[in-house]
């Protein structure tokens, strides 16, 4: 159990080492903060503070950074929360809101405006529509053998596809299957659609079965991929001035993982599931260790959920070195989260 000098002291640590990436001794304790107990009072404390694995000595240094466990501490029980200016809400409101007309376009703005404001990799990953319902498919015809199919959800969100048509298929025939899917379709979810459904949808339709074949099941594959969890990545390159990565093989490392979206999706909505709704908590935050991701293990994950449609929810939020000002990136993530609820509830009413 930590008593009040222990917990002034690891704060003092924490803060000092995010502000100057350098190990933090009792001296430089003394004259940063206004401690009135002797350098040797301090020392006894660090290593009470090292004992119990909340700092730790890298090296030969004489002077503690945090460890896992300590940041961890820091976070759960010392933290401090900043309160942004307005100056900062209205850029940020600015920057979300400018030049959109979809939903997916919020979310890269936010990321955009996440990874800017922070310094550090911003994601965003788009919600799971399986519950929306359909309100529009359209297909249009690009040229012989080609055609654009646009799906239209309940939510705000466009998605499209450039799909293989038989080449004897005209304008007019592909008016019709489309006008035939979307009359039998409108107002179904996306797992109630099945191959069947969308071939019954057309069943009246004057088109022979053999040009309606792969038209159909081209339009269906583009409805399902509506589905599809896509991730926005910005700023990757940031997180490479910093100390923390200046070793080739760590920032090669950090690189290689975060090239693999996929993964990183995967790993951000398993974060997603693990929110307890029990609690007013509207963020998660990993540390270090605690990131089963390769490459990682000196920065920390903080996500956050945004809604869709009130019932529909995806991530955002930031990866930063584990040495970040965490109070002030969480106060940034929790305005971009509720400028982002506003701004597609706008959109989407």
């Amino acid at each position: 159990m930590l008593d009040a000098r222990k917990k002034q002291v690891l704060q003092a640590i924490v803060d000092d080492y995010v502000s100057t990436s350098e190990p933090v001794g009792s001296k430089s304790l003394i004259e940063r903060h206004n401690f009135s107990v002797s350098s040797a009072t301090l020392r006894n404390d660090m290593a009470e503070l090292e004992k119990m694995g909340l700092i730790e000595k890298p090296h030969t240094s004489a002077g503690r950074i945090p460890s896992d466990k300590g940041y961890r501490e820091y976070v759960n029980s010392l933290m401090r929360m900043d309160v942004l200016t307005e100056q900062d809400k209205s850029d940020i409101q600015a920057r979300i809101s400018d030049s959109v007309s979809q939903v997916t376009d919020l979310i890269r703005n936010a990321a955009d405006t996440l990874s800017d404001m922070t310094g550090y990799v911003s994601l965003a990953l788009t919600p799971k529509l399986a519950k929306s319902y359909l309100t529009q498919l359209k297909m249009m015809m690009i040229e012989p053998g080609k055609a654009l199919v646009v799906v239209v959800l309940s939510v705000g969100v466009v998605k499209d596809k450039i799909v293989r048509i038989p080449n004897f298929l005209t304008n007019e025939q592909i008016y019709q299957i489309s006008n035939a899917v979307e009359r039998g379709l409108c107002g179904k979810s996306l797992d109630e659609i099945t191959l069947i459904t969308v071939a019954s949808s057309v069943k009246d339709t004057p088109i022979p079965d053999s040009l309606l074949n792969q038209i159909l099941y081209e339009a269906y594959v583009t409805i399902k991929q509506a589905d599809k969890l896509d991730v926005y990545l910005e700023g990757e390159h940031k997180l490479l001035s910093l100390p923390e990565f200046k070793e080739l093989s760590r920032a090669q490392d950090l690189l290689g993982t975060l090239a693999d979206d996929g993964m990183v999706a995967g790993y951000v909505s398993e974060l997603g599931n693990s929110y307890d709704e029990t609690k007013d908590d509207k963020y998660l935050i990993r540390i270090g260790q605690e990131i089963t991701l390769e490459g990682l293990e000196e920065c920390s994950f903080i996500t956050t959920t945004y809604n869709v449609g009130g019932v529909l929810s995806g991530n955002i939020g930031i990866i930063g070195p584990k040495r970040m000002e965490y109070s002030k990136v969480i106060s940034q993530i929790d305005f971009v989260r509720m400028t982002l609820n506003d701004e597609i509830k706008k959109l989407t009413e």
